[in-house]
C-alpha cells in the first residue's frame, strides 16, 4: 500500500476512533506531518522502535498537563524574543531551533518517519516503549536536567525519562 494510501487509512481509523477529531475535523494531517517532522529530524537514523519511541514521547507530552495540547504545539514549544523571533538553542526539540535547514533530503528516511507517526498517532496509548517517558537525549550528551528524572528505558542511542514518583 502506497504511503498517500496508508495515510488515508490512518486518517479514516483515528476520525473513526476519536470524536473530538470528526467533530473538529482536527487537523489531522497537519498533526501527522508535524509529529513525522520531529521523528525524522530526531531520530531517522535509528530503527523502527527508536522513530516510535520518540513519537511517543512527543504523544506523552500531549497528553501531559506540563506540555502543549497539539503535536504541533509541542514540536514548535520554544522561547520566543519581544520581536517574534525564535531564541535559538531554547526550543524542547533541538531541531527546530538549531538555526539549520529544515528541508527534508532523505525520502526513505521521510516515509519510514511518516509511517512511524502514523503508527503512533493511531495506536493505543497503553503501547508505550518508553513507559511515559517524557524527555530524552542522545547517548553522546549528559545533559544536567537528566538527573532530576527516573530514566525509564535506553533504545539505541537515546536515553528516555519520565518524572520521578513522588
Amino acid at each position: 500500500m502506497g504511503i498517500q494510501k496508508t495515510l488515508a487509512a490512518a486518517i479514516g481509523v483515528a476520525l473513526l476512533l476519536s470524536p473530538k477529531a470528526v467533530a473538529e475535523e482536527l487537523d489531522i494531517k497537519k498533526e501527522i506531518y508535524c509529529l513525522a517532522t520531529n521523528i525524522y529530524f530526531e531520530s531517522r537514523n535509528q530503527p523502527q522502535v527508536g522513530r516510535v519511541a520518540v513519537g511517543q514521547v512527543t504523544m506523552n507530552r500531549v497528553n501531559s498537563t506540563k506540555f502543549p495540547n497539539t503535536v504541533c504545539e509541542v514540536v514548535k514549544q520554544a522561547r520566543y524574543y519581544p520581536s517574534g523571533e525564535i531564541d535559538l538553542h531554547s526550543c524542547q526539540f533541538s531541531w527546530y531551533c538549531d538555526g539549520k535547514s529544515d528541508v527534508v533530503r532523505n525520502q526513505k528516511a521521510w516515509n519510514d518517519s511518516l509511517y512511524s507517526a502514523l503508527f503512533v498517532y493511531t495506536s493505543d496509548p497503553l503501547l508505550d516503549v518508553v513507559d511515559g517517558a517524557l524527555w530524552y537525549h542522545a547517548t553522546y550528551s549528559s545533559p544536567a536536567w537528566a538527573k532530576h528524572f527516573e530514566k525509564t528505558v535506553q533504545i539505541n542511542e537515546h536515553i528516555f525519562y519520565k518524572e520521578r514518583k513522588q
